[in-house]
């Protein structure tokens, strides 16, 4: 009778854990200053930042209501800094992961991201915490608004701000896709169209640092 009642109460537990991850709401992380993160490249001459923040541990992808790394889906804070007196923009970057074996991604748009969700790899690795559980094929609404809420979207920083949201990457094969890695950033450009030096941010910074666990 004790073991049943131990289980029915873990199973309690498990279940009302489960209801507050699909009930919770997203919220965006504060970004600190672009330079303060490990992984970042700073260009002082161009008065920009970039910093790198990846949630590849199940601590901080709790932020999210779907369990993206079991998903294959790697989610990277990116903050952009701008510190100078001229706006920067943002309209023609492009991203891309560049991993150990030399392996090029570039961050899943939307639908990629949904595709990914509605048909989850089975090599993902399975995580201790209870996610609520989603139905192949299906993407609810309510991942489609994270997703639109998280990712980054910004076209522009103005002077001495910042702007920040999350890339998301499809490392479904790959086993230790920060160890060695370097995220690449160009197509930035001055107020004049003139496109600053490329960004080359290590994430062995990261990985080596104390926020990786």
């Amino acid at each position: 009778m004790r073991i049943r009642a131990a289980g029915l109460v873990l199973g309690a537990v498990a279940f009302v854990c489960g209801v507050c991850l699909a009930s919770k709401q997203f919220v965006m992380p504060e970004a600190h200053a672009a330079k303060s993160y490990p992984a970042h490249d700073e260009h002082p001459s161009e008065a920009v930042t970039v910093g790198l923040d990846p949630y590849d541990s199940p601590n901080k992808a709790a932020i999210f209501s779907v369990n993206y790394p079991q998903n294959g889906l790697l989610p990277i804070f990116v903050v952009v800094a701008n510190d100078g007196d001229q706006p920067v923009s943002l309209a023609n970057m492009n991203a891309q992961l560049v991993t150990a074996d030399r392996s090029k991604i570039s961050p899943s748009d939307q639908e990629d991201v949904y595709r990914r969700l509605a048909r989850p790899s089975t090599s993902g690795k399975v995580s201790p915490l209870p996610w609520p559980t989603k139905v192949k094929g299906a993407v609810s609404q309510k991942t489609k608004d994270e997703i639109e809420r998280a990712r980054f979207a910004a076209k522009a920083v103005e002077p001495h701000s910042t702007q920040s949201g999350f890339m998301f990457f499809d490392v479904s094969d790959i086993a230790a896709p920060l160890a060695g890695a370097h995220f690449y950033l160009t197509g930035v450009k001055d107020a004049k169209g003139n496109e600053l030096m490329y960004f080359e941010v290590s994430l062995d910074k990261y990985v080596s640092s104390s926020g990786s666990r």
